[in-house]
């Protein structure tokens, strides 16, 4: 189907890979339990453009320029370990202040849009990953159309999975916004988890 060998397993894949937590999925119900659907769907929103971007750079073929040059993956990387880090403290630091929630719901779906893109960003193995992925579903005779519409497949599970996030997320928020200490400890464990995704990279840059 559109020129998708294996399609059944193409679908199947992509939504097995979406059920994996990361730290987009933090940054994303995070969003959603701080300001409702709307940051929500902002961070849903720069989560996919960064997926989009490393998809493209690697139909693109910037794969393989990292791979020839590993030090600018591997500064890229960095990169994404301390922002991620960074991230994580800012939660752990604020998320007991009252001040600090004033704030939040002082930011738009702009500012979590822009946070949940740079969390996409920071991790540059994906385009090796997309790179080795679509090959496994497409024809020898297979062109640039069938390459558009694989991304458009990632794209819009992706999408579907991700409102449901928000939506789901939303739902939980709300049953528990009058538990402070419930919200607090909410963003101190998606605190600790964007510290933890940090770290792994770190770990695995370093093998």
């Amino acid at each position: 189907m559109f020129g998708i060998q294996n399609y059944t397993s193409f679908i199947l894949a992509i939504i097995l890979f979406q059920l994996i937590p990361g730290a987009g999925t933090v940054t994303i119900l995070n969003a959603t339990a701080r300001n409702g659907i709307g940051t929500g769907m902002g961070a849903v929103a720069g989560t996919l453009l960064g997926d989009f971007i490393y998809m493209l750079a690697a139909v693109l073929g910037l794969a393989a320029v990292l791979a020839a040059y590993p030090g600018i993956l591997q500064s890229a990387q960095w990169i994404g370990v301390v922002y991620l880090c960074w991230m994580g403290l800012k939660l752990l630091w604020t998320s007991a202040s009252e001040q600090a929630t004033k704030q939040a719901k002082q930011q738009g779906a702009g500012t979590y849009f822009r946070q949940a893109l740079a969390v996409s960003l920071t991790n540059p193995k994906v385009i090796m990953f997309f790179m080795a992925f679509f090959p496994l579903f497409m024809r020898a005779e297979s062109g640039p159309i069938t390459l558009f519409i694989l991304m458009i497949h990632v794209t819009s599970i992706s999408l579907i999975y991700q409102t449901g996030l928000v939506t789901i997320g939303n739902a939980t928020a709300k049953r528990l916004a009058k538990w402070r200490f419930l919200r607090t400890l909410t963003a101190r464990l998606a605190g600790i988890a964007l510290i933890g995704f940090g770290l792994r990279l770190a770990f695995s840059i370093r093998r």
